[in-house]
């Protein structure tokens, strides 16, 4: 089974919040001692990180669930829980995130460093020390911590390489990233060897250096999913300069230049800008045939075996990166491509029920002990002032229809 994974699922889960604490201060000769429950802890967020030293998905494929530290539960003479630390889980370099259910892209994780919040930890519960004020001198109630349900995202790599070998199977793409670089692809005679990209650091000279990535053979379709294309085309997206390798001696009967003509057409129809790239054409094998039996103009003709031309190709491949290097990256940017919002919205569902949403709503139900009316009338309050009555009046709400907010659902009264 290969080490190289890019493709897998991950279920990240906050860890829920502590309970605040129902206490009052028991002193000799007090006999009026007012409330001192602390408040409950939050609970450990999870994060995913972009790391430069984590080559692949390999160690979600097995074990996919990250799970953060729940906050301890506050406690009498106004003692607060711990806040749980949060999970960094780091993922590569070009990690995709995705919704787990519709396909939607989360956030694009592209340089070291980046971090986007897959799981936020759950609030603290409040202690009822919180609840004091003139009109409430002896609260007897306090907010339970918040619960955090888990999600599952997919994760998908794509990786970041300077150069791209794009070519048909067996035309020598791993036999090349070997010669100039430390990879060791499995090389064989039979096409379809290389089932995972490799990625490999070409040294020019002591001062020049890029990153080259041997991408799985493309054939005839790739771009509508024939053979594993998708599944490999998504890897050349984030390369700085393309390298067209082109087995002059033909394989499967197709010569050069239908080679060429395919593989650009696979790369147009995938992603159409991938044409805009800098690139170079290359004839492989050249200690076979000679010139004048090649039917396609070439910028190199070399040989793996032999190592004919390979200095002057890896010299020409150098510039263009360094070219690319000088323009504007547009990789550099952290994407979030569907920002968050605590917004109040309310959604009619099948059944006629009102779906209310909205993290600061939803934690309202949530931390409030709904078996306390003193908890209630505070929940009621704290989701007039959030503008969430407001909203269900916008949304054609009568008297009698079912609300729901998060697990809590109760028949709605205007006088209420």
């Amino acid at each position: 089974m290969s080490n190289f994974v890019d493709e897998t699922n991950i279920c990240a889960r906050g860890g829920d919040g502590g309970a605040g604490c129902v206490s009052f201060r028991r002193e000799a000769h007090v006999p009026l001692g007012g409330p001192n429950g602390g408040d409950g802890g939050s609970g450990g967020s999870v994060w995913l990180e972009a790391d430069s030293n984590v080559a692949s998905l390999l160690a979600f494929r097995d074990h996919p669930h990250r799970i953060a530290n729940s906050g301890t539960h506050g406690q009498g003479s106004g003692k607060h829980g711990k806040t749980a630390p949060d999970l960094i889980v780091k993922v590569p370099e070009g990690t995709i995130v995705r919704d787990h259910g519709n396909g939607e892209i989360l956030v694009e994780l592209n340089r070291a460093g980046d971090r986007w919040l897959a799981s936020p930890g759950g609030q603290g519960g409040k202690g009822n020390a919180r609840f004091l004020s003139n009109k409430r001198r002896a609260p007897a109630f306090a907010e339970q911590g918040e619960k955090v349900h888990e999600q599952w995202f997919r994760l998908e790599l794509r990786l970041f390489a300077d150069v791209a070998l794009v070519g048909f199977p067996n035309a020598g793409k791993s036999t090349l990233i070997s010669r100039v670089s430390a990879a060791k692809p499995k090389i064989a005679d039979y096409p379809f060897t290389t089932l995972v990209p490799n990625l490999g650091v070409v040294r020019v000279d002591d001062a020049n250096e890029f990153v080259m990535a041997d991408i799985p053979g493309l054939i005839e379709g790739a771009s509508e999913g024939t053979g594993l294309g998708l599944q490999f085309l998504r890897h050349v997206e984030r390369a700085r300069v393309l390298l067209f390798l082109l087995d002059l001696t033909a394989v499967d009967g197709q010569p050069p230049a239908e080679q060429l003509r395919i593989l650009r057409h696979e790369l147009g129809e995938y992603k159409p800008d991938l044409l805009e790239r800098p690139y170079v054409v290359v004839g492989s094998k050249a200690d076979v045939l000679r010139p004048e039996d090649w039917d396609v103009d070439v910028d190199f003709a070399i040989s793996s075996v032999t190592g004919e031309n390979l200095r002057p190709l890896l010299w020409r491949l150098n510039e263009l990166v360094q070219d690319t290097e000088e323009s504007e990256d547009d990789y550099d940017e952290f994407i979030i491509h569907r920002p968050m919002t605590d917004a109040v919205t309310v959604v009619r569902e099948d059944d006629g029920a009102y779906r209310v949403f909205g993290r600061e709503a939803e934690r309202a139900v949530a931390l409030s002990d709904l078996t306390n009316w003193d908890a209630i009338n505070y929940a009621q309050g704290k989701l007039d002032k959030l503008g969430v009555n407001r909203a269900l009046r916008r949304a054609g709400i009568r008297d009698g229809n079912e609300v729901r907010i998060g697990d809590f659902a109760f028949d709605y009264q205007e006088d209420q």
